[in-house]
């Protein structure tokens, strides 16, 4: 699967990254994706001491859901996250990377009735609608609340809530639901300390 490789930027499954393609090497790699499958993932490169940083081995293949190409060669995309995958190798470096991949799967520890009450937390902890985000929180809540698939309620709510690189990097790459959960509401609880 060809890679887009950003600097902390992590895109999670059910969620959507809006990209302005503009490098050569990626706008040739955008021409391949849309030839074929539609698809490419994103290779998140932690920020670190040295100049290169390290690209994390989990990312989440995505699927274009809308391109739209500008006059001057450069294109705005819309990337849908599909599913946690994990590097294996490299079959290709230039002009663009090409990964060979495996795609991961959610294992949940303990019972479906307790992950589901991990969810309710998690959106119990959600920002208080303001005057600002009234409507849109509330129709984030409600439909998170109707969703019967816990893992995406989580990986939702991580993307929409998470903004700091290690902890969005933690919740990307765990494969136990219920750590993921507990990493979430971790960091809920600590954005609502700090709003109060």
């Amino acid at each position: 699967m060809p890679v887009m490789v950003l600097g902390d930027c992590y895109l999670f499954p059910g969620c959507l990254l809006p990209l302005y393609i503009f490098e050569e090497r990626y706008r040739l790699m955008l021409a391949h994706a849309l030839k074929t499958d539609r698809m490419f993932c994103i290779g998140t490169r932690v920020r670190s001491a040295d100049d290169q940083g390290e690209l994390i081995t989990v990312s989440t293949a995505g699927l274009i859901r809308a391109c739209k190409k500008q006059d001057d060669g450069t294109s705005h995309v819309m990337l849908q996250g599909v599913r946690r995958i994990r590097f294996n190798d490299w079959c290709q470096e230039k002009p663009f990377v090409i990964a060979n991949i495996t795609p991961l799967s959610t294992v949940i520890q303990t019972d479906l009735d307790y992950v589901n009450e991990l969810k309710e937390r998690s959106l119990d902890l959600l920002p208080e609608a303001t005057s600002k985000t009234g409507d849109a929180m509330r129709t984030l809540r409600t439909t998170l609340e109707q969703m019967e698939c816990p893992e995406m309620v989580c990986d939702v709510l991580s993307y929409h809530f998470v903004r700091r690189s290690p902890i969005q990097r933690s919740l990307l790459v765990e494969t136990v639901l219920e750590k993921r959960y507990d990493t979430l509401i971790g960091e809920l609880q600590r954005l609502r300390a700090e709003s109060d």
